[in-house]
């Protein structure tokens, strides 16, 4: 069982803060074109499952923005690893809890990038109760807001843009297929998550545009000590049967293969759960 440093950083996280740091920068991964010349936006670029996301795929060819609320030397780094393949890379700063700036947030994209091919809803904010009367109304409020409407707010100025071939790939969670008792409304929008997918990948089939999602379990990132306690922290992950919680490195690959046409044309409506081990999400 791996155990993790007993710390906290300050929210929103910072890769700097962290004294282990998180594998997320695909160093060891190669590209074989799959998504040469295709341009993508992932929110919640800046580090973590985003940022590994959003390497693999200009390691795959593609030119890529990155949405962050407000992580610059983050995204900076993600930027840097982007252009290192090749590859146009872009960064918007930004809340996206703001249903305007995700409008613009697609806008920006399309002018930056010449057009939108693939899209990732990644962006997450989580904020763990012992009880639930701790849980208040505004925090209920923020959590459906960049969780899951920023999800709706985008992809919905997106959809005339991915008509025709496009990819849609949300990040779901473990927690939305079974809950948690300590993360009520965030496992609530990321339950709203998988049904979204699956609704989209049946209301947006005419169009040709692939509706899937990536759930994935435990995953170490800034976003885990930023938002949970120490004690918590040090223990993060090892509750599954691999003992320990995923690099964001392992989970970018179950992206790459919903965004490659070649690789998943068949597929739209599924959820992947890359869970450590687990043979059930319940």
């Amino acid at each position: 069982m791996s155990e993790h440093p007993e710390e906290t950083i300050d929210y929103p996280g910072h890769t700097e803060d962290m004294s282990e740091k998180p594998r997320d920068e695909m160093r060891d991964y190669e590209g074989r074109g799959l998504l040469a010349g295709k341009r993508a936006l992932v929110t919640g670029g800046d580090s973590g499952i985003g940022r590994a996301v959003a390497v693999a795929f200009a390691k795959e060819g593609a030119d890529v923005v990155i949405a962050h609320l407000a992580e610059p030397a983050d995204a900076s780094r993600t930027c840097d690893l982007i252009t290192a393949q090749g590859r146009q890379a872009h960064a918007i700063e930004g809340d996206l809890a703001d249903p305007q700036h995700c409008r613009d947030l697609v806008t920006q994209t399309v002018d930056t990038l010449g057009g939108l091919d693939i899209l990732v809803n990644n962006v997450a904010f989580q904020n763990p109760v012992d009880d639930f009367l701790e849980l208040t109304p505004e925090q209920w409020y923020r959590t459906f807001d960049v969780n899951i409407h920023s999800f709706f707010h985008v992809t919905r100025a997106a959809v005339e843009h991915l008509t025709g071939g496009g990819a849609i790939i949300n990040t779901g969670s473990i927690n939305g297929l079974r809950g948690n008792k300590t993360l009520i409304d965030y496992s609530a929008a990321k339950g709203a998550v998988t049904a979204l997918t699956y609704s989209l990948a049946q209301s947006l089939l005419e169009r040709d545009i692939r509706v899937n999602c990536v759930a994935p379990g435990p995953v170490w990132t800034p976003l885990i000590p930023a938002t949970m306690p120490a004690e918590q922290v040090t223990e993060f992950g090892a509750q599954v049967p691999y003992g320990r919680a995923a690099h964001a490195d392992e989970i970018a690959p179950s992206f790459v293969f919903f965004a490659a046409r070649t690789m998943s044309s068949y597929y739209s409506g599924e959820v992947l759960a890359p869970i450590g081990g687990e043979t059930l999400p319940g």
